[in-house]
């Protein structure tokens, strides 16, 4: 049953026998206002917590499905979290982000516990990639040789840290940043973990974790370990997923992008650099006389970067089809092949003289299968693109699947259990069929609940007149103009979302130009130049920064109060054309019948849009202007259809509009 979005009352067939308990502790004097300091009922955060008890009961039967889009300000993490501590059985929670991840874990979830005396056991289960392995920290520590003095410090400070710590996680030792280099030395892949050969397995951080997992009510994962998991059957997630009596996907939109890279098949040549590097260390360790290991070492290390040299200098992403049958890589990869098979004949002699061997071994017949399957995959393939991603300094090879719906739909097969996705951008116009269609889900069972926040008291949705198409050699300037009277206005206070890392550095230095002709006093700040915490973390204390950054601040940012007051899109987020999965896609629905364009690519659009968008308003209090630069917004008859999909915002064109809001904001 769909649920319009304007309705505040589940409908009779969502009623759960829990609804009387339900509004007790949602209400003005109930279990949660008496935890937390200024809460107030929300209508929408009812009607969400019931229908997910509900799901929770139909999935003791038969297998039950819920997609909810809850706006910002809903309290969706309240509204599901309270159902599945107190009726959800075995709860396996996942998120879009490991932030996401450590906030359920070491705060709302503990406040929910408290709150409802609900005597229920946590865990949180991260990829191995997160946690010390002491293996690799010994290895590590007795090489005696380290890149830069700074990896010497932060080795001494994991040493210390992994001999107190009971989980191992780098995520709690603030002294090593998490994008310090020393932790690709220090921690154990699924390629090179030795497992039960391992001399600490029993005091394995992975281990621990995965063991307190099997125990706890509620498991805290992330989006990646989940489908990596189930698809590699590793022994977390997929250990868990048989005794699970309900799932939760937050930040649910997520799922369809990551989910295609995990059921597809990736190999990188960053994977043949680290063979190479831990089968040198290893051959001088355990088997120094059988070989020259440093010169093996160096050969399969060069075969790999040949593989990027194949390749002109800038960035691509290119179907494997369009490559001429004499293009540099595929000698690269016959070349990059045939030092596996020098290497696996090394191998293959030596692995019973130590475990660490035998598991370079595995390693290196895995990879040469994956590249045998790259080359070799049958070309009429209609399910599967095969497609090439060239970066700075490496190269992945990529295998991936036009439609994960058939294989996601055999994942979830098994014993009843509720399943539940949830975001605050999951439809178009409250029309979920595209979500749906995407990860193989019926969209009959579906509610689209509204923001509490006013919008269209708070917020102004502004599109200035006179913009070129965006695709115009004269855009980028129209841009500029279009926003520098608006970012003066604003007095800063600003986000400026670019689709394309091009347009962010554009846009940056013309900042900075103005910046010193006009004395602004406004700190710019763009993505690349630091981390995206350090950006986030100055961009609130200064309270007047204009921030300049791509996809990775279209969502998971909450920014409340004054610090952002205007949010500037550059246009319509409309995905490349040149992509070669999405070309794919296109080609296959239209083959299918159907339109390329309002079938996908404008559904993608708007949920994309939906996520920048829903960075201006946080809070009740909150106030700004979203401008979007893109005159199809206006001008195109499927503009209409974007824009109905945001928030109700009060809108115009005229920019003495946008000053006159600016201003009133500044005497409020």
């Amino acid at each position: 049953m769909q649920i319009p979005p304007n309705e505040t009352e589940p409908a009779s067939g969502w009623m759960t026998q829990h609804t009387a308990q339900l509004e007790q502790m949602f209400a003005a004097d109930g279990s949660l206002a008496r935890k937390l300091t200024g809460y107030r009922p929300r209508a929408a955060q009812l009607t969400m917590a019931q229908a997910v008890a509900a799901t929770i009961e139909s999935g003791t039967h038969n297998d039950s499905t819920l997609l909810v889009e809850a706006g910002t300000g809903t309290g969706k993490t309240f509204a599901y979290l309270i159902p599945a501590l107190l009726w959800g059985g075995k709860v396996i929670l996942s998120t879009g982000t490991k932030h996401l991840q450590d906030q359920l874990f070491a705060r709302d979830i503990p406040l929910v516990r408290d709150a409802l005396s609900a005597p229920v056991s946590v865990a949180i289960l991260k990829g191995r990639a997160n946690y010390i392995c002491h293996y690799y920290l010994h290895r590590t520590a007795q090489s005696g040789s380290l890149p830069t003095p700074q990896d010497a410090v932060h080795l001494r400070e994991i040493i210390r840290f992994s001999k107190i710590t009971h989980s191992g996680d780098k995520a709690e030792i603030a002294q090593v940043p998490e994008s310090a280099p020393i932790w690709e030395s220090v921690t154990s892949t699924r390629e090179n973990c030795l497992g039960q050969e391992c001399s600490h397995y029993k005091e394995c951080f992975v281990m621990r974790a995965r063991r307190e997992a099997q125990q706890a009510d509620i498991v805290v994962v992330n989006h990646h370990l989940f489908f990596a998991d189930i698809m590699l059957r590793e022994g977390g997630v997929a250990e868990l997923l048989p005794s699970a009596n309900t799932i939760i996907f937050d930040e649910a939109h997520q799922l369809p992008a990551i989910a295609t890279l995990f059921f597809g098949e990736v190999t990188s040549t960053n994977q043949f650099l680290e063979l190479a590097r831990d089968m040198t260390a290893e051959g001088l360790q355990s088997a120094r006389d059988a070989a020259d290991w440093v010169d093996l070492g160096a050969m399969l290390k060069q075969a790999a970067r040949d593989v990027r040299l194949a390749f002109e200098p800038s960035n691509i992403k290119l179907p494997l089809a369009q490559l001429a049958p004499d293009h540099p890589l595929h000698e690269a990869l016959a070349t990059l092949t045939a030092q596996l098979d020098t290497l696996i004949v090394t191998l293959a002699a030596q692995a019973e003289r130590a475990e660490p061997l035998a598991a370079c071994l595995r390693r290196a017949c895995e990879l040469h299968a994956a590249l045998k399957n790259f080359q070799t995959i049958a070309p009429a393939q209609t399910d599967k693109v095969c497609w090439v991603e060239v970066f700075a300094y490496t190269v992945q090879l990529h295998i991936t699947p036009l439609s994960i719906a058939p294989i996601f739909e055999k994942q979830r097969a098994g014993a009843p259990r509720a399943w539940i996705f949830t975001s605050a951008t999951l439809s178009v116009k409250g029309d979920f069929k595209h979500y749906a269609a995407q990860m193989g889900l019926a969209a009959d069972r579906s509610m689209s609940l509204p923001s509490p926040f006013d919008y269209a008291q708070q917020a102004l949705l502004y599109v200035p007149q006179s913009l070129p198409q965006p695709a115009s050699p004269n855009f980028i300037d129209a841009l500029w103009q279009a926003i520098l009277p608006v970012l003066e206005a604003a007095g800063g206070r600003a986000f400026v979302l670019c689709t394309t890392l091009r347009a962010v550095n554009q846009i940056a230095q013309r900042l900075r130009t103005v910046s010193q002709t006009r004395a602004w006093n406004f700190p710019l700040l763009v993505q690349g130049e630091a981390s995206r915490g350090e950006l986030l973390e100055r961009f609130q204390q200064s309270g007047n920064a204009i921030l300049v950054g791509s996809q990775s601040f279209w969502e998971g940012v909450d920014v409340r109060g004054g610090a952002l007051s205007l949010v500037i899109i550059d246009k319509l987020p409309f995905a490349p054309p040149d992509d070669p999965v999405l070309a794919a896609r296109l080609a296959l629905l239209e083959q299918q019948g159907l339109s390329p364009f309002s079938d996908y690519q404008l559904p993608q659009a708007v949920i994309a849009l939906k996520q920048g968008a829903g960075r201006l308003i946080r809070a009740e209090t909150d106030r700004g202007v979203l401008m979007i630069c893109d005159a199809r917004l206006v001008d195109k008859p499927y503009g209409r259809r974007i824009w109905q999909s945001l928030p109700a915002f009060k809108r115009t064109r005229d920019l003495s509009e946008v000053q006159a809001f600016f201003d009133e904001a500044e005497h409020m």
